[in-house]
């Protein structure tokens, strides 16, 4: 190598520096502080200078220990350099020259490496010179996390109590922690605010900071802010974090209490449900609210109060007190109940009254209540007077009936009583309907009815025009008496009826009317026709056998065919129940029967029908329908006229 070579070289300059009496001159410069963030990267700069040049320069490092010893760490000559081995620094320093600089790196700094670190530069001569650097390592904590506490706190309690905790963790330096309220820092006082701090250094040389907050609370404190801010140092700034904001639950006795109706709202009546609601300033926890009325001491442990179905002694004045149960102190409110009330209408005179026709007719209602009532009266649903008195100067028997006096209370919706007064009215009957009423009828079986008004009830019967008494079921009604009879007809009759009391008396006659005894008249006395029917069988087309004849006599329709003329005669027979109408119907289809069958039997005399001809084709076949014998017989003869095929008189004893 080129050192040995040297060597005497150098030691022969230096011994002539030394012999001449010129020794060098050599000065460092460094910053006071270095300041990094944990993790990264440190870079100390130590700066000098030497009027010998680099060529015998030696640099070396140094980092003084807790006992201000130095360990060297890094050694550079002009030939060699090298960290030192088993330092704290041995693989994680190296050390770059540029000129007159010689920056000492260390990578992944920690809090352990706040140390001071010391450069020194030596020449060839016994000159040397050093600067120093303290390295500073910074680490910020975590985010603070804050804690109230879980139960409530007593404005009572004579000593500060605990209101939460707040935590940051693995910080260097070491945070500061500061508690608010409502935006105010909160500070040491006696008696009133205490703050603690706990400080940790971790294994890592971290700081990790607790801090109490005790102090003494107050009513308006219930909706008080509190947190914590944390403050801690980085390179050239100083930061602040603040924590979560929390607040806390303050018992305070209350200083009034108020009670009131929930419901209903507005004025209260007899039969509604009441609830009551008490309710105070405060919220102390251990505490009994009572409601009571005080007029019937009814009383519950609650701050709700429910009645249901209230009576007028139900009002009054409630009580709603509050009872801290810890130091015994009361606190109480009251409120006054009106229950409105409506009693039931009372008419004067009671239940009915009786007045003769032409008397003035007078009657009260009046209904006791607590609020301004109006009354009115109605008969038949129909208004008829407004006011307490019921009052017509000369009663008649339209007056007479059934009247309802209703009370109400305007002010309150469905406050309502009402009773009833029968008013009768003394005179002689009157019978619905005209004097003399008409009656028509196809039954035979009538039913009449006859209504009758007067007080006292009158009496009905009824009587025919032969003088014959009939018997009548009769019923009363509100303003008399109604009679219904049920009897048979066989003819025009007349019926009266009779209604009569102690004042008199009114008949109306009932002029009946069958409609059915003329129809039957006029079906008996219409003329009967029989017919004869011959009927004739053809057997081939050469032979012609006759059968015996089939004779039928009825009184009926006429009945034709094409090839057949039948009139069958009937006796009428017409249900008595029959309407009008059916009947009606009937007869104009015996008269058209009758013509019909006239028709026919004046065509077959002329030839037109039944093949008179004359000449008969025997090459053909004929049917048993081509010989017809007609008989017509009539009431005054028993003589039977024959009439063959072709229209010649028979005689009986042809047939």
């Amino acid at each position: 190598m080129a050192l040995p070579d040297t060597a005497p070289l150098l030691v022969g300059l230096l011994l002539l520096f030394h012999a001449f009496g010129a020794w060098a001159i050599v000065e460092v410069n460094m910053e006071d502080k270095v300041e990094v963030m944990a993790g990264e990267t440190a870079q100390i700069t130590c700066m000098f200078t030497t009027d010998e040049g680099l060529g015998g320069t030696t640099i070396q490092w140094f980092y003084v220990l807790p006992n201000k010893e130095r360990q060297r760490i890094y050694n550079k000559e002009p030939m060699h350099e090298a960290a030192e081995q088993n330092t704290l620094f041995t693989h994680r320093i190296s050390l770059n020259v540029s000129g007159t600089a010689a920056v000492l790196a260390i990578r992944d700094v920690g809090v352990r490496d706040n140390l001071e670190f010391i450069c020194v530069i030596k020449t060839l001569t016994p000159e040397e010179a050093e600067g120093r650097t303290q390295l500073k390592v910074f680490k910020s904590p975590t985010f603070p996390t804050i804690e109230a506490v879980e139960t409530g706190i007593s404005v009572n309690e004579e000593a500060p109590s605990k209101i939460g905790s707040c935590r940051v963790k693995n910080g260097y330096p070491k945070p500061n922690i500061t508690w608010y309220r409502n935006n105010m820092p909160l500070r040491n006082t006696p008696r009133e605010v205490v703050v603690t701090s706990r400080t940790t250094i971790e294994s890592s040389g971290l700081f990790s900071v607790q801090s109490e907050l005790t102090m003494k609370v107050k009513k308006e404190d219930k909706d008080a802010v509190f947190y914590c801010e944390v403050i801690y140092v980085v390179p050239g700034a100083t930061k602040m974090t603040e924590s979560q904001h929390i607040n806390i639950t303050v018992y305070y006795l209350p200083t009034e209490v108020n009670i009131w109706v929930e419901s209903p709202k507005g004025n209260i009546k007899e039969g509604d449900t009441l609830e009551l609601r008490c309710d105070n300033n405060g919220n102390y926890p251990s505490s009994i609210t009572t409601i009571k009325h005080q007029n019937s001491e009814y009383s519950v442990e609650n701050k709700t109060m429910v009645r249901t179905n209230v009576k007028r002694l139900d009002g009054g004045v409630y009580e709603c007190t509050f009872l801290e149960t810890d130091n015994f102190e009361e606190i109480s409110g009251s409120t006054k109940v009106s229950v409105n009330y409506l009693e039931s209408a009372v008419i004067t005179p009671k239940d009915s009254i009786a007045v003769m026709e032409g008397e003035e007719l007078k009657a009260s209602c009046n209904a006791l209540s607590s609020l301004q009532t109006s009354t009115t009266w109605f008969k038949n649903e129909k208004l008829v007077s407004k006011g307490n008195t019921l009052s017509v100067k000369s009663a008649t028997l339209e007056t007479a009936g059934m009247y309802k006096c209703v009370v109400t209370v305007p002010e309150m919706e469905g406050m309502k009583t009402s009773s009833t007064l029968q008013v009768n009215v003394k005179g002689s009957p009157q019978i619905l309907g005209p004097d003399v009423q008409e009656v028509e009828t196809y039954e035979t079986t009538v039913n009449l009815t006859c209504s009758a008004t007067g007080f006292p009830a009158p009496t009905i019967m009824w009587t025919t025009s032969d003088g014959k008494n009939l018997n009548a079921l009769q019923t009363e009604t509100e303003d008399g008496a109604q009679s219904v009879v049920t009897f048979k007809i066989t003819s025009n009759v007349k019926v009266f009826c009779n209604a009569s009391n102690d004042f008199g008396s009114k008949v109306v006659e009932f002029n009946i009317k069958t409609i059915l005894n003329t129809t039957l008249t006029t079906i008996t006395s219409m003329p009967t026709i029989s017919t004869t029917t011959r009927s004739t069988t053809t057997i081939s087309s050469d032979t012609v056998v006759h059968t015996t004849p089939t004779t039928t006599t009825t009184t009926s329709t006429n009945t034709i065919t094409d090839d057949t003329v039948q009139t069958p005669t009937k006796s009428p027979n017409i249900k008595k129940e029959s309407k009008g109408f059916v009947i009606a119907i009937i007869i104009i289809a015996i008269f058209l029967l009758a013509i019909l069958g006239s028709v026919l039997y004046f065509l077959y005399k002329k030839g037109r029908i039944c093949g008179r001809s004359g000449k008969q084709d025997f090459s053909k076949r004929k049917s048993s329908k081509d010989n017809i014998v007609v008989e017509m017989k009539s009431d005054n003869t028993e003589e039977a006229i024959l009439l063959g095929v072709n229209g010649e008189k028979q005689q009986p004893n042809d047939q």
